[in-house]
């Protein structure tokens, strides 16, 4: 299940903290609790990306974004996702989790998280590609910028990104069927 009640404790605390800029860093804490292990009794990794959600939307609302969503009636999708996973966290475990908008491009912003132990190692690292969405699709990220009254130009992403993008926009879609990708190995 969601963890909705997460959430709002979440959303609630951010609510309380001062704004942030357009590309601070939101820090959150939470605790990996029994309901969200898989059978090795580690952080599932499934759930790693849901507790990543809370951490982007307080971050979204510290920004200003969610009341503008309120406002104009959009929504936010997520387009594209790239992960490492790299320790494990344990029942129990606390995570430091930090969040920030990296760039953006003309559709899509770009967010970057990660997940730290308390001993100072990163657990996982996430870049999402994520866009603001209206009845029509998705909303022109400069309109967004507008609506939250900024006037900045997106800054140059980094190197490992882009190259994450063009192998994106290398990836046939829609996929081929299983039987096709066995058919082109075997000929």
């Amino acid at each position: 299940m969601y963890p909705f009640v997460r959430l709002i404790k979440d959303i609630l605390i951010a609510r309380r903290q001062p704004p942030v800029g357009l590309f601070d860093t939101h820090v959150s804490y939470h605790v990996c609790w029994p309901w969200d292990l898989d059978m090795w009794m580690e952080l599932n990794n499934g759930r790693t990306l849901t507790l990543y959600d809370l951490g982007r939307l307080p971050l979204a609302q510290r920004a200003g974004l969610l009341n503008l969503l309120a406002r104009q009636k959009w929504g936010l999708t997520m387009a594209g996702a790239v992960v490492r996973y790299r320790r494990r966290v344990r029942a129990f475990e606390r995570i430091e989790m930090r969040s920030r908008l990296v760039g953006w491009d003309d559709r899509f912003m770009y967010l970057e998280q990660s997940m730290w132990k308390r001993n100072g190692d990163c657990a996982s690292h996430i870049v999402y590609r994520s866009a603001v969405t209206d009845r029509n699709g998705i909303v022109a990220t400069d309109r967004v910028l507008s609506a939250l009254n900024l006037q900045e130009a997106p800054p140059a992403l980094p190197d490992w990104i882009e190259a994450w993008l063009k192998a994106e926009d290398m990836r046939p879609w829609p996929p081929m069927q299983m039987d096709d990708a066995a058919a082109a190995r075997a000929a």
